[in-house]
């Protein structure tokens, strides 16, 4: 059984992390900087916070966002939405609104996040899906655990894709997620064989993780989630997309219906949340970075193997922790769950979830119910038995937390860590 001293893991951990909690700081400014500025450029003012009833025309606040999310990520357009339910419901509403029939699409970095998969259709059948309605579907494999340039390059050129799919997190895989030159690299490659391609980014997990966004490296629309890194953990729902005019119309046509785009869509209760929470994003992002980083201090002290190593850069929010079998999974995220401030008197335990494949182990006491800026930690119960560790609005909970989880495992785990 594992034996340790917490105070000194903390200790240890901390100085470890001394050089990377730096960067990420002057990360950090560069972005509040950034976001502040398309503010006062846009000039924000507190009657744009008010809610609307009915169609929303003339909505300010509506427009008001849109215009501060397409400033900040140097987009042409963007939509900001409340009524999106989840990152995947803004990623759907591009992939639907911009492949028809016989359209191919092509995602070039092995295969999508899980529920993407059923948006697709291709991995199992789903009812509505992209395969449904006709489009086709390929996979660029990767490579070594990386993405395949070569690859890339050879099936780009001989297939010409409508569009291609680049997904900057890891997602529920042990490849390493995408840094902005890396997205820079892939979109030139593409567009070098085929001009008309667009490329599409899934931002999520990615937002102010690095000083660019995936617009400025060359992609044609990105989308995410605001109750991940733009919602700094005070949007209490929605999704955006951002990037060239035609498309963001397109997408917001199939959002409402076609002639109505992004005209119409009131919002009750008000947008102040939605302003507040991305005017938050850069440091809340960064508290949660600084935790992803402190926890593979820890859990590498322990001597399990994580991803990526605590002296690495990060370009994501998600922390990889090989806990090696089921029960460590459940004793880690039972550590998570019983420090966080929402739901600590529950035990979590694995089930199954729409969109997943595996019985899927959960510690969320979000207030904002699935929030993965918020801290969590997850993973489907499957061969390497990998917990996927994101979030954190505040640091000091991030470190409780996580030292939590070492001292469940310590306590209770059978066997020593490899």
């Amino acid at each position: 059984m594992l034996s340790i001293d917490i105070e000194t893991i903390r200790k240890n951990a901390m100085a470890a992390c001394a050089d990377q909690f730096e960067r990420i700081d002057t990360i950090c400014l560069h972005n509040t900087e950034k976001v502040l500025q398309a503010y006062k450029d846009a000039q924000i003012s507190s009657y744009q916070f008010a809610g609307t009833s009915g169609y929303g025309y003339s909505d300010m606040g509506r427009e008001k966002l849109d215009e501060v999310f397409a400033r900040v990520f140097k987009a042409e357009k963007a939509i900001v939405r409340p009524h999106f339910v989840s990152g995947t419901h803004a990623l759907a509403t591009v992939l639907l609104a911009l492949l028809q029939q016989g359209d191919l699409m092509m995602s070039l970095i092995g295969a999508p996040y899980d529920t993407m998969q059923g948006v697709i259709g291709y991995a199992h059948e789903t009812p509505h899906s992209l395969k449904e309605k006709g489009v086709l579907y390929q996979e660029v494999p990767l490579k070594d655990n990386a993405y395949d340039l070569e690859g890339i390059r050879d099936a780009v050129q001989k297939n010409q894709p409508k569009l291609v799919l680049i997904q900057r997190s890891r997602g529920y895989s042990t490849r390493a997620s995408l840094k902005i030159s890396d997205i820079r690299t892939i979109i030139q490659t593409v567009k070098a064989v085929s001009p008309q391609t667009i490329c599409f980014v899934d931002n999520c997990y990615g937002e102010f993780a690095a000083e660019e966004e995936p617009i400025e490296a060359g992609a044609d629309i990105i989308a995410g989630s605001l109750i991940k890194n733009p919602g700094g953990g005070i949007a209490p729902t929605g999704g955006y997309i951002a990037g060239k005019e035609e498309l963001v119309h397109a997408a917001a046509d199939y959002l409402t219906a076609p002639g109505l785009g992004d005209e119409l869509g009131s919002y009750a209760a008000g947008y102040r949340l939605f302003f507040q929470g991305f005017f938050m994003a850069p440091h809340v992002t960064a508290q949660a970075i600084k935790g992803a980083i402190f926890a593979a201090a820890v859990f590498s002290q322990m001597g399990f193997k994580v991803s990526p190593q605590p002296d690495e850069a990060r370009y994501d929010l998600i922390q990889t922790i090989y806990l090696e079998n089921e029960k460590n999974m459940c004793l880690f995220c039972q550590g998570i769950q019983s420090y966080s401030p929402v739901d600590a008197h529950v035990t979590p335990i694995p089930d199954d979830m729409p969109g997943y494949a595996d019985k899927i182990i959960m510690a969320a006491g979000d207030f904002v119910q699935g929030s993965s800026i918020e801290l969590s930690a997850d993973g489907p119960i499957r061969d390497p038995y990998m917990i996927y560790l994101q979030g954190g609005i505040v640091f000091e909970h991030n470190v409780l937390a996580i030292l939590s989880a070492a001292k469940y495992i310590s306590d209770h785990a059978e066997g020593d860590a490899q």
